[in-house]
């Protein structure tokens, strides 16, 4: 049984510097990993949160990044066909703030930045050796229909 694994794509897309903590990005990014890009689409769009429009600009971006490469290399891409393989939000430069206290004392606190990284690929498509696809019933297969034509 020789199997051969068509070499698998990646295109990513980044948005660096967005205001926003990673932690809070982290959740609607969750919701699209491993979706189909277009089922990605219409959940990003749906979601009620605050960064959602600039994950889906970023996975938008991508897939343009993945049609862009595929017409400049003469690659056979197939855009209906990729998926969300990553989607990470990382910690990026701590903003550092300062607000007032009582007593004329200021408190610092920080504002965290977060870089969404989306990275779509096209499915593998495995094809198996001719000894497969000529395969026989197996035994079970068999005596279920023995049993069916008995009845």
């Amino acid at each position: 049984m020789a199997q051969t694994v068509k070499e698998q794509r990646e295109f990513r897309a980044e948005a660096k510097f967005q205001r926003t903590s990673p932690q809070k990005a982290k959740l609607v990014l969750d919701l699209i990993k491993g979706l189909r890009v277009e089922q990605a689409l219409n959940t990003v769009h749906f979601s009620t949160k605050r960064i959602a429009p600039t994950v889906e600009k970023v996975l938008r971006s991508a897939i343009q990044n993945a049609s862009y490469v595929s017409q400049e290399r003469g690659l056979d891409v197939d855009v209906d066909n990729l998926y969300v393989k990553t989607a990470i939000a990382n910690e990026g430069p701590r903003m550092k703030r300062i607000r007032p206290a009582p007593m004329g004392r200021a408190f610092r606190y920080q504002r965290r930045l977060a870089h969404i990284i989306v990275t779509v690929a096209e499915k593998q498509a495995v094809v198996q050796g001719a000894s497969d696809t000529t395969s026989q019933p197996t035994g079970a297969a068999k005596a279920s229909k023995a049993k069916k034509s008995a009845k």
